[in-house]
């Protein structure tokens, strides 16, 4: 069945985000480099990873690193057993290079996911087209990306 970690990086690149309930707290927060404050809670995690597979094209991960880090001072502020998942991807003709930041709680679960993405090009392009799915899948009203 393998971690956490290698189910989350099974299910991005088959796509399969019925996999991927499962492997969040029902309190996780991502903290994208398109927003300021974190997307909360389950239910908006896996309606904005629904937009992010629509939109990356090409998305694959080329490593992995694992050991602890500090979470959030927002969410515990403790230190987590974490996995850093390094990919590459396009968004709109622009390549991506970037990493995904999974911390787990106790029980396996991933509790806090950031996301870090250069170059600067490609954080503007990738921004536009997630506020655009957001808008289009309800998440978002009036095009505005909640703030928390």
């Amino acid at each position: 069945m393998g971690t956490t970690a290698d189910r989350f990086k099974a299910a991005v690149e088959a796509q399969e985000l019925d996999a991927l309930d499962g492997l969040f707290t029902e309190d996780v927060r991502l903290y994208s480099p398109v927003k300021f404050t974190p997307f909360e809670g389950r239910p908006m995690v896996l309606g904005l990873f629904g937009v992010l597979v629509r939109t990356f094209e090409d998305f694959h991960y080329v490593g992995e690193l694992t050991g602890s880090a500090q979470t959030a001072a927002g969410a515990d502020g403790g230190s987590a057993d974490s996995t850093v998942l390094i990919f590459r991807a396009t968004v709109n003709g622009k390549e991506i290079h970037g990493i995904d930041l999974l911390q787990f709680d106790e029980a396996g679960r991933i509790k806090e996911f950031t996301v870090m993405v250069r170059p600067q090009s490609a954080v503007h392009a990738l921004g536009e087209a997630v506020l655009a799915g957001l808008v289009e899948d309800g998440l978002v009203e009036d095009g505005l990306v909640p703030q928390g």
